[in-house]
């Protein structure tokens, strides 16, 4: 039999040998997901023996993340807005930057329709029907991969909304108080330049904003006032360096109270607008 402190070090030794970023961190992760121990749990019984099918199991993990397949696709889940999203290949892993877009939003969201283009795994739209109180909810993607897992997140997660398979706007009906996407954003040319763990076993649908990074930016913006309420608000989640670009398609597409959100390492993340009409115009 193996200990648990044995098969920790094993694994992170491999990891290490491999040269995989933040290989100690990962060998731990992938352990105490298996196990579902805490780091305290381990300090205070290090020496607990481990089933060989566990290990087995968790060897497994190792050979994989030693491959390059990115750590959540391995354990199948990824923390999002301190909740817990299933992820496997064939939708983006969530990540942190984008809970900025969710918490812009919480603060707009109350009693709202909220329409969220390409969905993925849904954590932007169920993340905003678990934490606050929107009073509908629906989410589109091209992906039928990544809707079946939204839809297994909206059970976890115990929240009803609808979750569609549309290209953009294309199935979506009816008008909504908010339009928020973190859509792909990446120029093409650049993502053969990736990190291994993104370019070669995230789905490039997710990540391919086309020539520019722009491609998605302009289609959802050219909708936005036939699928807006009057005094509805867009969310955007952006590229480092798309900040003005972004403002100025809001800007064309009339939206005004325009705004530049920055992360928490002080880059541009978010970009909000707001449809409102002039006075005694007519909403076509």
């Amino acid at each position: 039999m193996i200990t648990i402190q044995e098969a920790f070090q094993t694994g992170r030794r491999e990891l290490s040998d491999r040269n995989i970023e933040n290989g100690e961190l990962d060998a731990w992760l992938l352990l105490s997901s298996l196990l579902r121990i805490s780091k305290a749990e381990y300090l205070m019984n290090p020496l607990k023996e481990m089933s060989l099918e566990d290990y087995e199991v968790y060897q497994e993990g190792i050979k994989k993340r030693c491959q390059h397949i990115p750590l959540q696709y391995i354990t199948g889940e990824q923390e999002f807005m301190g909740l817990n999203f299933r992820v496997r290949e064939g939708v983006l892993i969530p990540r942190q930057d984008t809970e900025i877009l969710v918490m812009e939003a919480l603060k707009l969201s109350e009693g709202k329709r909220v329409l969220d283009i390409c969905t993925g795994s849904g954590c932007i739209l169920l993340s905003l029907a678990r934490l606050g109180s929107i009073s509908y909810g629906t989410g589109v993607d091209i992906s039928e991969a990544a809707l079946e897992i939204a839809r297994e997140n909206a059970e976890q997660l115990q929240v009803t909304v609808d979750l569609v398979k549309s290209d953009i706007y294309s199935q979506v009906e009816g008008k909504y108080d908010i339009i928020i996407s973190n859509p792909p954003y990446i120029q093409t040319e650049v993502i053969p330049t990736l990190m291994e763990e993104v370019k070669d076993h995230e789905p490039v649908i997710a990540l391919d904003g086309k020539e520019d990074g722009l491609f998605f930016y302009k289609k959802i913006c050219r909708g936005l006032k036939d699928y807006l309420n009057p005094g509805g608000h867009v969310l955007f989640e952006i590229g480092y360096d798309q900040g003005e670009a972004v403002k100025k398609l809001l800007q064309e597409a009339e939206m005004k109270n325009i705004h530049i959100i920055k992360d928490l390492a002080g880059l541009d993340r978010v970009v909000t607008g707001t449809w409102s009409q002039k006075k005694g115009e007519p909403f076509t």
